[in-house]
């Protein structure tokens, strides 16, 4: 039977935790950029009727770590209109090809056309001699294989299809495209959106990075050489967002502090805050020597960036030496987190476990430097792994290293190799010390200090160390997997573990969930009275002669600094109104 109903399934699989069960959340964390592009380049597609115009095309989307995908329901879908269209597996890095696969095997069997894109194909396409097994295995069932950027080559597939002619392997990994004026950017309806914990949703601004680290895909996956959005281009992306309720952003690029254009777009939103009207804010991410950049960091915040990333990785010169990652200058990460400080800005880091010179004691002993000396709001950690499209994985295959063959491990949360100095056990137990190390209640409080002195809502920032704090002992998941209320699906399990029965599944899920949330009220309530305990300290004593001495004497000399320009401002405002001045 042939449809006039082309239908186009767009998943973003998840993957499995150590039960093997999919994770997956009543809210997730953040919409998917990669989702959000392809998404909006089908609707495109769809609105110019490519397939001509007694063609509809139909385009569904889904997030699997917040919706659950129905094979049942799917199947039938494509036996209802002929099997007419195909299921795009979207972004899938090396930790979701388990799950796609698991998804696209059913589909396959049923005579549905799968495409699998994202990351670990484009990667592995791009950086190894030979196919790996895993993408063989895909070709060898008749799914599809899509390695680049989609902007260029949607319609091109999309017509394929619709003349069932999809080839084995589409591979434009050596044509990048440009994405400064693209007429469909990222871009996902406000209900989806609303499937994750709030109302902030994601773009890239430019693609691409000129550094080498070698334990990275981006450089061997998006290209050595940046492209970036017109101001044009993100206005557009910001307006249409704006206009359906959506006003906070995260901006993917891994840098974008290194965008060429990033003054430009700053006026441009600038101009959409204080002229227009528009509160919109962001999340960026940074490389540790932008405070270099004149006016970088004061033109962020009067663009409403509130949250930034840092590329910390580590402070042991050799180990950042050892990953080709020059740009980081150990003695700026205080200057550099001093200066977000005094804008404000909350500022995030991630620090990367199992370097060649790491041992449990070096970085027991580094995290105390890290605690001590550098005034981060929040730190999260990572076991260097080496993920398909890395130099790291390039060059230990090519050795014949062994490396863990299951995909669904390469999450940055599990060790998949081997190190120098430990075991791999002493290695895994070293990355969970980590976040029991940085997070006590003693830094913790710390921290809250901190920012309650540098002008941060500390109400904000316990939300944070809530999710970061509790994740990992908690939920037993990094913080960037995790979500508001896990939810379990008894059949959703991966294929080789046994599927439990009906009543010790329910009984077991109840179970883990009141204890989850017990773990995590009790998490809350005692943040909650730190906040209360810096709140009524009284501001004026932050920034008294007798408390800079004494945060000279602790040796505090962030807290002096803040203090110091705290108690400027207050001269400031102070003067202002004497003076009749409106603040």
């Amino acid at each position: 039977m042939q449809s006039d109903r082309f239908q186009i399934v767009l998943i973003k699989p998840s993957h499995y935790d150590a039960d093997g069960y999919v994770i997956q959340w009543f809210r997730s964390t953040m919409p998917s950029n990669s989702l959000a592009v392809v998404s909006a380049l089908a609707h495109e597609a769809a609105s110019k009727q490519v397939l001509g115009p007694d063609t509809k095309i139909d385009v569904t989307t889904i997030d699997e770590t917040n919706a659950r995908v129905s094979m049942k329901s799917l199947i039938k879908l494509f036996e209802e209109h002929g099997r007419f269209g195909f299921v795009g597996l979207v972004g899938v890095q090396s930790n979701e090809f388990p799950r796609a696969m698991d998804i696209a095997r059913p589909l396959r069997a049923a005579g549905v056309d799968v495409v699998i894109g994202g990351f670990h194909v484009s990667g592995c396409l791009s950086m190894l001699p030979e196919m790996p097994a895993d993408l063989k295995e895909a070709c060898d069932l008749g799914i599809t294989l899509f390695a680049g950027e989609s902007e260029d080559h949607m319609v091109d597939l999309i017509k394929d299809a619709g003349h069932r002619s999809v080839r084995p392997i589409y591979n434009f990994m050596n044509q990048l495209p440009g994405i400064d004026e693209v007429s469909a950017p990222p871009f996902l309806d406000k209900a989806f959106v609303k499937r994750t914990v709030g109302n902030v949703t994601s773009f890239d601004a430019g693609r691409g990075c000129p550094y080498q680290c070698s334990f990275c895909t981006i450089i061997n996956v998006q290209g050595r050489k940046s492209r970036f959005r017109s101001p044009d281009s993100v206005e557009q992306i910001i307006r249409s967002n704006w206009e359906q309720g959506i006003d906070r952003f995260f901006i993917t690029d891994d840098n974008f502090a290194r965008n060429s254009d990033w003054e430009a777009i700053y006026d441009r939103i600038i101009k959409l805050r204080e002229a227009d009207g528009l509160d919109v804010r962001f999340m960026i991410q940074v490389d540790t020597l932008c405070h270099k950049i004149p006016n970088f960091i004061e033109k962020s915040k009067r663009a409403g960036v509130t949250r930034v990333f840092i590329g910390l990785e580590n402070i042991n010169p050799d180990n950042l030496l050892a990953a080709k990652k020059r740009q980081n200058k150990l003695t700026e990460y205080r200057n550099m987190l001093l200066a977000w400080k005094a804008q404000g800005v909350m500022t995030f880091a991630g620090y990367i476990l199992g370097f060649p010179n790491d041992t449990p004691v070096t970085v027991a002993r580094d995290l105390q430097v890290v605690k001590d000396e550098l005034p981060l709001d929040a730190l999260e950690f990572f076991v260097l792994t080496p993920l398909p499209g890395s130099e790291d994985h390039q060059v230990l295959a090519t050795k014949g290293v062994a490396m863990d063959g299951d995909m669904n491990l390469y999450d940055l949360e599990h060790v998949v190799t081997d190190h120098p100095n430990m075991t791999r056990a002493d290695w895994q137990r070293m990355y969970l010390d980590a976040w029991q190390q940085f997070y006590t209640d003693d830094h913790m409080r710390t921290i809250l200090r901190r920012a309650h002195a540098s002008g941060i809502d500390i109400r904000r920032l316990m939300i944070v160390l809530l999710w970061f704090s509790g994740a990992v002992p908690v939920e037993r998941l990094h913080p960037l997997q995790a979500g508001i209320f896990r939810r379990k699906h008894r059949l959703d399990r991966r294929p080789d573990f046994p599927v439990e029965p009906w009543l010790k599944f329910h009984i077991n899920y109840l179970k883990e969930a009141v204890g989850k949330q017990f773990a995590l009220f009790d998490r809350w309530r005692k943040l909650d009275r730190m906040c209360r305990e810096v709140i009524r300290e009284d501001p004026d004593r932050l920034y008294s002669d007798k408390a800079l001495s004494a945060a000279s004497d602790d040796g505090d000399e962030e807290l002096m600094l803040y203090s110091q320009t705290q108690a400027a401002q207050a001269a400031v405002q102070r003067e202002r109104r004497s003076a009749g001045v409106a603040s």
